[in-house]
């Protein structure tokens, strides 16, 4: 398993040469964000759409 460190050397080198550097943070955080989504639904960590529709529903009022 790589380390963060090298987890963040790979993103950054396939990153375009003129990004700068708040598209930098905004692509890593969109990266981090896939990465726990991910992680979440390998561990089960997920709801289905029907519960999220009711959680908006009961959000909205």
């Amino acid at each position: 398993m790589a380390t963060a460190k090298e987890d963040l050397e790979q993103f950054l080198a396939a990153q375009p040469a003129d990004t700068s550097k708040e598209e930098l943070i905004r692509e890593l955080a969109f990266e981090l964000m896939v990465q726990r989504g991910i992680a979440d639904s390998d561990d089960g960590k997920t709801i289905s759409n029907d519960e999220m529709q009711h959680r908006i529903k009961f959000w909205q009022q």
